[in-house]
């Protein structure tokens, strides 16, 4: 299956368990999910988890309760959470160049192409992530413009 990208695209653990996690919440329709639960049922190393809880609750997407009946939430309804909001609010970009962001990337010489290349990649990966919100990945479904990228031979732009 070709994507049309030529380079592995990677994508970290803490980011990608912070979209499961995320999703999971998701899927709780409000109601206060124990991070035992995740951690369980998302395969999650506990420790890690409570850091990424952490994240997503400092960038205002979860909201936890502490107490025997404590756990935590989605602040906001999971259609209004976009997969790219979540990466963000763990990795603080969705791309990395060198490290950081790619507009904050020293290119020398004759950069300028090569700086519009990787700014276009996370502009692509942002109208991708951006489009898919938990409430889509709760549902197990991703939005048919997107599904559609996945198809044999798509290419994603």
């Amino acid at each position: 299956m070709s994507s049309g990208v030529d380079f592995p695209l990677r994508v970290s653990a803490r980011a990608h368990y912070a979209v499961r996690a995320a999703a999971h919440l998701a899927t709780g329709e409000g109601r206060l999910i124990k991070g035992e639960e995740i951690a369980r049922t998302q395969c999650i190393p506990p420790k890690f988890l409570v850091q990424i809880l952490a994240s997503l609750r400092h960038a205002r997407l979860v909201w936890s309760h502490r107490g025997m009946e404590g756990g935590y939430r989605l602040a906001r309804p999971a259609e209004e959470v976009t997969v790219a909001d979540v990466v963000r609010a763990v990795e603080g970009s969705l791309t990395s160049v060198q490290g950081g962001p790619p507009a904050d990337a020293l290119y020398g010489e004759n950069g300028g192409v090569v700086r519009e290349l990787w700014l276009t990649v996370e502009s692509t990966i942002d109208s991708v992530l951006g489009s898919v919100t938990l409430a889509d990945l709760a549902q197990g479904v991703l939005p048919a413009h997107v599904a559609a990228m996945a198809g044999e031979g798509t290419p994603i732009a």
